[in-house]
């Protein structure tokens, strides 16, 4: 053992702190980084587990119980529990003490399961739990039909049966599971075209009729608020405006005789389906049927077929039941825009405030103090974004360009409320703190001798940041909309206030002009999941849906960033060097 000179032979000296030595620290932030690394892992496969097993086929079960009642449908999960002691007592009077003594062999666990029973208008409920110890027998039929369909009255959601026979003008014209089946599949793509077809109708056509009538009630409120209610230029716009009104009745007459004989045609056709909830069969229109397949019978190619197909309404279609089935690609759209016009909005103001804040002002308590403004401006809560977003850019703005550009449309807001473009506004506000810091720093890492040099060479301070600086610089002002992507796509407080919805029926850039409508309310994948996910009322049916829109916003996010990602790279090894 070594001494410190001078010191008394037989004293120790003193063992270093465990804290002074590196190792210990090392293991610290390797774990607490690996820790992270595992959180963040095990949400995104539980997200991706569970958003990707959505539209999977399952198998269709019957399940009698002991009392005498016949469930039909989709098994969703399961879990176990330990009864009371009040449904033990009620178990030993029905099904006597041995069914308590197997439940108490098993640690007193009884497993149940969640059936997703469906036929919501019979049975009063979408899904049903099952115990095991009720179970009397369980099967698998091999004609029990799973059909998605839409809403009509009161029936919608999921349903469940056997088909039984197909009715042509309510007459039987094929009976029996498979001669029934057959008749479906032959009929029903051709009943869908006919459905699109009206749809298409009722949408562009009768869009048509109603932006015609909306601009002729628009036209004659401009010529009131010129010229008054009493004068001739009102009397004759009023004269013209009928005799339009009369072309545009003939043509909805027309548009309207060709719609009642798309929907007669189609509804000419039923299947008539057995079910659990009722002795008699029950029957469903072809129209109303989004899709219906025998999950029993299916191959592995067919399962693939219809989760493919699930997959391709999920994208492209829009919702329907409540937000519960259908698809989000107005969601995705908005999104999307939305994120694309906010970058475009807090990029340059970002860089132009950076920019100052670093190349122009003169430093000292002034900038400083702009500087822990911006930083500060960072931590405010989104929801205060949103009220401002909603005070100042739709109640002060959007109500001034009302009054001024639109006045024959008020008391109807055209930008006085919320839209796409407010959004945009506010959650570039939001974002702006962000970009600014990045930007900065990335300004302070270019050497001052390369502005120097270009200094020496006699370029302005303007060319020698327009040529020098913003050049290497653009990497980290690339990091900043990377990171205002992340923050801003995500955002959904702020957007309940100022133009998100939960179902916008016309998305903000179409083929009509001006083409780009900012004025226009729009739906957000965040938004959708919130409202999916918390404003439902069928919270089991609309789980999957939170996980499946959880997982697209992700894949969103990620795609916008890797361009950034890209990009910055590019530019990166551009200057590298030089």
């Amino acid at each position: 053992m070594l001494m410190k000179q001078g010191q008394p032979k037989g004293v120790l000296r003193r063992r270093s702190s465990l804290f002074a030595r590196g190792e210990p620290m090392v293991w610290l932030t390797g774990g607490s980084l690996t820790l992270c690394l595992l959180m963040i892992v095990g949400l995104l496969v539980l997200v991706f587990a569970r958003g990707c097993s959505t539209f999977v086929v399952a198998p269709i079960t019957q399940i009698e119980t002991k009392d005498g009642k016949v469930y039909l449908g989709e098994i969703t999960r399961e879990d176990t529990f330990e009864p009371g002691p009040e449904v033990l007592e009620a178990l030993e009077k029905e099904q006597g003490k041995a069914a308590v003594d197997k439940i108490k062999a098993n640690e007193g666990q009884v497993t149940r399961r969640l059936m997703r029973t469906g036929n919501f208008e019979y049975s009063g409920e979408h899904f049903h739990w099952v115990t095991d110890f009720d179970i009397a027998k369980e099967s698998t039929p091999e004609w029990a039909v799973v059909v998605e369909r839409h809403a009509r009255e009161e029936a919608s959601g999921r349903f469940y049966g056997e088909p039984v026979a197909f009715r042509i003008d309510g007459e039987v014209v094929a009976e029996g599971n498979e001669a029934a089946w057959k008749k479906f599949l032959e009929l029903h793509p051709e009943i869908l075209e006919r459905r699109e077809e009206r749809l298409g109708i009722e949408e562009n056509e009768l869009g048509d009729i109603r932006d015609r009538r909306g601009e002729g009630r628009l036209e004659l409120r401009r010529v009131e608020l010129d010229h008054g209610k009493d004068s001739e230029q009102y009397r004759q716009q009023q004269a013209r405006q009928t005799e339009i009104n009369k072309k545009i009745d003939e043509d909805k007459l027309a548009i309207d005789e060709k719609i009642r004989k798309l929907i007669e045609e189609n509804e000419r056709y039923q299947i008539d389906f057995e079910i659990t909830q009722r002795d008699q069969p029950v029957s469903l229109y072809l129209t109303d049927i989004v899709r219906a397949y025998p999950a029993n019978q299916l191959t592995s190619g067919e399962k693939r077929e219809v989760y493919l197909s699930r997959w391709g309404e999920f994208l492209l279609d829009e919702p329907r039941e409540a937000n519960q089935e259908g698809g989000v690609y107005p969601a995705i759209f908005g999104t999307v825009i939305m994120t694309l016009i906010m970058c475009i909005l807090v990029v340059p103001f970002g860089v132009l405030a950076a920019l100052y804040l670093r190349e122009y002002a003169k430093q000292g308590t002034l900038v400083s103090i702009v500087r822990i403004a911006v930083n500060n401006l960072a931590g405010v809560p989104s929801i205060v974004f949103g009220v401002f977003g909603l005070g100042f850019f739709c109640y002060i703005v959007g109500a001034n360009i009302d009054e001024l550009f639109y006045a024959e449309k008020l008391p109807n807001p055209t930008f006085g409320k919320g839209g796409i473009m407010w959004a945009s506004f506010t959650l570039a506000l939001l974002t702006l703190p962000v970009v600014i810091v990045a930007t900065e720093e990335a300004l302070a890492a270019v050497p001052n001798s390369m502005r120097e040099g270009s200094y020496a060479c006699g370029a302005s301070k303007w060319q020698t940041i327009q040529r020098i600086v913003l050049p290497r610089a653009m990497p980290g002002v690339i990091t900043g909309m990377i990171l205002a992507v992340a923050r801003g796509a995500g955002e959904v407080a702020p957007l309940m206030l100022v133009g998100a919805v939960k179902l916008a029926p016309e998305l903000p850039v179409d083929g009509t002009f001006p083409f780009i409508h900012g004025e226009r309310s729009f739906m957000h994948l965040g938004f959708h999941i919130f409202d999916v996910g918390f404003q439902s009322p069928n919270a089991e049916a609309a789980k999957p849906m939170v996980f499946t829109t959880t997982l697209l916003l992700i894949f969103i996010v990620v795609s916008l960033n890797l361009v950034g990602i890209w990009v910055r790279g590019r530019l990166r090894k551009q200057f590298v060097g030089t």
